[in-house]
């Protein structure tokens, strides 16, 4: 008996009937990618994907696919593009709703989005995929990992999703900021919520675009971002689209350069939930416990305007031992995996 057909069209937000589509599409893509994972899946929510691929961008050309077997739709692919940098490189993302798994329609998606990745210049392809973390650091007989692995893709970094409970007591955050205070007094911190101060932009800009190599890598083949002020502001913007909401803390050296960032992010589309993104001190000026400060300072600006908020949810390379650290001293837990794999074409 031959394979079931998967029928793959693009769902295009220039069409009249995108709103429709694209909300069928994230119904898929979101039932499986909480598939066993309920606790602790973090999709996309779909208004903030929609804003993603109906607002132009000069960053990046996000596209998404059904797939659809006997006119149902039972599987989803999306593949993002870099316009600025890493242009070799593409992400992508199958997924499959749990019925209908183990028929080759993964299979059949995957390959399709790097037909396209191919037409699109693009050699080095990456996706991710999460799975319990009871599973270890390589993902052994969890779908995710090993679908990857039988389709030519090496794991390349290890991450490990973590959450913190809020509000963190304020006696922790006083004794780590007093433990850190000593290691940093020539340099001044600074805070606030929205888009990053003009006259911060430029420092902002070329630090937050080396984070994609400053920070353990592992075998990902990865460039520095654009390091344009213009492509800051555009993320704003979206951000803003998107309805989400940026706390952001840094160091600034004695010269007045902006040295150590970190960045937290709300969304109005779930309620309690914040994340952490990046988090990086420059290299020449680390050693200073800067990290530390800058979290701590962040999590105090984000407690006093979002008490509302119940926990904030990160990720980190298995291999990044001082960030590590630093969460584990906040009081971070881990919950899950994340596996980053990698394949090249020929």
């Amino acid at each position: 008996m031959s394979a079931p057909r998967l029928v793959i069209t693009e769902v295009d937000p220039r069409d009249a009937g995108f709103d429709v589509a694209f909300q069928a599409w994230h119904a898929v893509y979101a039932a499986a990618e909480r598939h066993g994972r309920e606790d602790t899946a973090t999709p996309w929510q779909r208004d903030e994907l929609r804003v993603q691929l109906q607002e132009p961008s000069i960053r990046r050309r996000s596209t998404v696919f059904a797939g659809r077997l006997n006119g149902e739709l039972v599987a989803t692919g999306l593949i993002e593009t870099p316009l600025l940098d890493n242009l070799e490189r593409c992400e992508l993302s199958v997924h499959v709703l749990p019925g209908h798994r183990r028929r080759g329609l993964g299979t059949a998606m995957l390959a399709h989005l790097e037909r396209v990745a191919g037409e699109r210049g693009r050699r080095v392809l990456g996706g991710e995929t999460s799975y319990a973390y009871e599973a270890g650091p390589e993902g052994v007989g969890e779908s995710g990992p090993e679908f990857a692995r039988a389709r030519g893709y090496d794991l390349a970094i290890g991450d490990v999703q973590r959450v913190l409970r809020l509000p963190v007591e304020e006696r922790l955050l006083d004794r780590l900021d007093a433990e850190a205070a000593p290691h940093h007094t020539a340099y001044r911190l600074r805070s606030w919520v929205g888009p990053v101060p003009e006259e911060l932009l430029g420092g902002w800009a070329a630090l937050t675009a080396t984070l994609n190599t400053e920070a353990p890598t592992g075998g990902l083949d990865l460039e520095p971002e654009s390091a344009e002020p213009a492509a800051v502001r555009e993320g704003e913007a979206l951000a803003a689209k998107q309805g989400r909401t940026m706390y952001n803390t840094v160091a600034l050296a004695p010269d007045g350069a902006l040295v150590a960032y970190t960045d937290l992010v709300t969304t109005g589309h779930e309620p309690g939930r914040a994340y952490q993104w990046g988090t990086l001190v420059r290299r020449d000026h680390r050693g200073h416990r800067l990290g530390v400060a800058v979290k701590v300072a962040n999590l105090r600006l984000l407690q006093a305007e979002r008490p509302d908020i119940d926990h904030l949810v990160t990720w980190n390379a298995e291999g990044n031992g001082p960030m590590v650290a630093v969460n584990e001293l906040l009081g971070f837990e881990p919950v899950a995996r994340l596996a980053e794999f990698q394949k090249r074409l020929g």
